[in-house]
């Protein structure tokens, strides 16, 4: 009986290319996979859900019918801290289906399933990171698709990718979750983006266009940190301008503090909110990674707030290692498995960094 690990960073959401009706298309994510933290899941056939986490559970029906399998064990290794802005939802929702699929030794497919999950209906970004890492940019959908009422469950595609690039192997990306209030999320954010949308001005679009054809694009294909980090950090501010009603300025509180705080340190550049926040990031490289860190613990300090600080390679180099602060990985290990018995190997991984899967063919 085979064990299936699947195991993938998380993501960061640096915004969207364009929220207005005006334009012909709407949305179209920019966004990077992490290296860390991580979301791991253990799956194994059965009849029926046998599974300790109930969102783990929500996802593992959806995927058992998705696939047409008879059922799927599963075990949460490490999770992602929730509604935070690091794309735990889908990123857990697609391990558990790429699990499932694998223990039964069927393909995935997840940028086609992806939508039974009711993942990928807005932004594709997380989608892309999971298939294969890196710094990616979807298309976004046909703006005549737009209504004011959430489509049908699944009664979408996920955007396609028109630009992807690994990021140098030395480029270090500063995590920062302040503790806060959860992000938007579910039917909340749902209402709060259809408002966004009513009313968002369509020169800003133009403007992150210009951004990403002359700034971002050459910067992330030729390796160069701090036109990439310029560029990124424009984006976001044009992103906030759309959202300042919604979440109470460019930045939500307390993001915009902690922006402004990491916006004097010298080694760092790009500094955001991904997606509703709170997480702010920043980038940096190796060498001066540990100074990075050290100036987001003061400015939590300063503000007087507790939170978790991380610092990653982008998906599909090699790790730092978690030093997350305030250990957010949770163990969930109910049922015992001897494993004298059984072999470990490679099952599959992407070539570009995304989700890793292993399999133990078990005696």
């Amino acid at each position: 009986m085979p064990r299936v690990t699947v195991s993938v960073g998380a993501r960061l959401h640096v915004g969207f290319q364009n929220l207005s009706l005006a334009r012909e298309r709407l949305y179209g994510g920019i966004g990077i996979g992490l290296e860390e933290p991580r979301v791991t899941v253990t799956a194994e056939p059965t009849t029926g859900i046998d599974t300790d986490d109930p969102l783990v559970r929500t996802y593992a029906r959806r995927a058992v019918d998705a696939l047409d399998v008879s059922g799927v064990a599963l075990d949460l290794e490490e999770r992602l801290p929730r509604h935070v802005g690091l794309g735990s939802g889908t990123q857990l929702a697609l391990s558990v289906l790429a699990a499932t699929a694998r223990a039964h030794g069927r393909e995935p497919r997840v940028r086609e399933r992806a939508p039974q999950l009711g993942r990928g209906g807005r932004s594709g970004v997380g989608v892309a990171t999971f298939e294969a890492g890196g710094f990616v940019v979807d298309a976004g959908h046909p703006t005549s698709r737009f209504t004011t009422e959430p489509p049908a469950e699944g009664d979408w595609s996920v955007p396609p990718v028109v630009a992807r690039h690994d990021l140098p192997a030395d480029w270090r990306f500063l995590v920062v979750a302040p503790e806060a209030e959860p992000g938007r999320n579910g039917d909340d954010e749902d209402a709060s983006m259809r408002a966004v949308v009513e009313r968002a001005d369509p020169t800003v679009a133009d403007e992150i266009a210009g951004v990403v054809t002359r700034k971002l694009l050459p910067a992330a294909a030729a390796g160069r940190l701090e036109a990439f980090g310029d560029a990124i950090a424009e984006i976001g501010r044009k992103n906030g301008s759309w959202y300042a009603d919604a979440q109470g300025g460019v930045f939500r509180p307390p993001a915009g503090k902690l922006v402004e705080a990491l916006e004097t340190c010298p080694v760092l550049t790009g500094i955001g909110q991904s997606s509703w926040g709170p997480v702010v990031y920043g980038v940096t490289d190796r060498e001066h990674a540990d100074e990075a860190k050290a100036a987001a613990e003061e400015a939590l300090s300063n503000l007087g707030r507790e939170g978790r600080v991380l610092l990653s390679a982008p998906a599909g180099t090699a790790g730092v290692g978690s030093d997350w602060r305030g250990d957010s990985r949770s163990r969930s290990r109910s049922r015992s498995r001897s494993r004298s018995d059984s072999s470990s190997k490679p099952f599959e991984k992407s070539p570009h960094g995304g989700a890793r899967v292993t399999v133990e063919e078990r005696s």
